[in-house]
């Protein structure tokens, strides 16, 4: 199994192209899945069938995992056992009809508009680091970028000249973002004053720098917002801005299909959860504010 395994992940990186996340995410659920397997003395992955799934996931969910890992898991499962009907290793795959458990809906948390404007306007533009963190809060509420693609970001792929940001996302798919005025005021302000400080005399290709001069990393942003995020009150994530950016566009009445070719998205599905979150929200000014609704309401009760 560990050779198969082996060839299955130079596949992943080579000709899949997949991130280091997926690499990781993907490794750790199938020598899991592995352990599991050695521990029912099965020692051929021909020999595991719809059956041992179903167990497996059995097991997974006796032993208290939350739908969403079992869900992860069953994925890389999928995904490796592809691999093996087409390097014609097994003739049929186990995992394909086997059905993932039903994730319980939730939607995407955001901020509004006053705590965005309250958590951007947090660092102290005095200093090259606050200059780094206003230009970074700016351009990940104005463009929507996953954390992996802010931190992998060039000086070279930003156009200051049309706002526009070439970005290459999942798949290393290339598409171009947008940013307004603020943002743009943000970053030609850090790469005039305060990138160059940071950067010292060391040469470096990265757009976000930390106080080394080196590539930002994405667990620093994670405590850059940690920090700024005191002033608002709330537990914010790099993934809350993109979901803030999706939330507010739709607010604004920004079209789905151009919000989903911003996102990245490959399945206009993926932006569909952002439509529930505006009805949500809509639902609950509706009841709050309208005086025949709270009438309703108390009728009801």
């Amino acid at each position: 199994m560990q050779e198969v395994f082996k060839k299955y992940m130079d596949y992943l990186q080579v000709e899949r192209n997949a991130s280091p996340y997926t690499v990781r995410n993907y490794t750790d659920a199938l020598m899991k899945f592995f352990d599991y397997l050695k521990g029912r003395n099965i020692t051929s992955l021909k020999d595991v069938n719809k059956q041992t799934l179903r167990d497996y996931l059995s097991h997974l969910i006796e032993n208290g995992y939350a739908k969403s890992s079992i869900a992860r898991r069953l994925s890389a499962i999928r995904s490796f056992y592809r691999y093996l009907m087409r390097e014609e290793m097994i003739a049929v795959s186990p995992a394909a009809t086997t059905v993932s458990p039903r994730l319980d809906k939730r939607l995407p948390s955001f901020l509004t508009v006053e705590e965005v404007k309250r958590l951007i306007e947090s660092p102290d533009l005095s200093k090259p680091q606050g200059r780094r963190d206003r230009a970074l809060l700016e351009i990940l509420y104005a463009s929507g970028l996953r954390i992996s693609e802010l931190v992998n970001l060039d000086v070279e792929q930003v156009n200051l000249d049309n706002n526009e940001i070439r970005v290459w996302g999942k798949g290393s798919k290339e598409r171009l973002v947008l940013i307004g005025k603020p943002a743009h005021q943000a970053l030609t302000d850090y790469l005039e004053r305060g990138r160059p400080e940071l950067l010292a005399k060391k040469k470096s290709e990265a757009l976000f720098l930390n106080r080394y001069g080196g590539r930002l990393p994405a667990r620093r942003v994670q405590k850059i917002l940690d920090k700024y995020a005191r002033n608002i009150d709330k537990k914010v994530h790099p993934h809350m801005l993109r979901h803030t950016f999706a939330t507010h566009l739709l607010d604004g009445g920004a079209d789905l299909k151009v919000v989903q070719e911003l996102l990245g998205h490959a399945d206009l599905s993926s932006t569909q959860i952002y439509t529930h979150v505006t009805q949500s929200r809509a639902r609950k000014i509706y009841l709050s504010a309208h005086p025949l609704a709270k009438k309703a309401v108390k009728r009801d009760e």
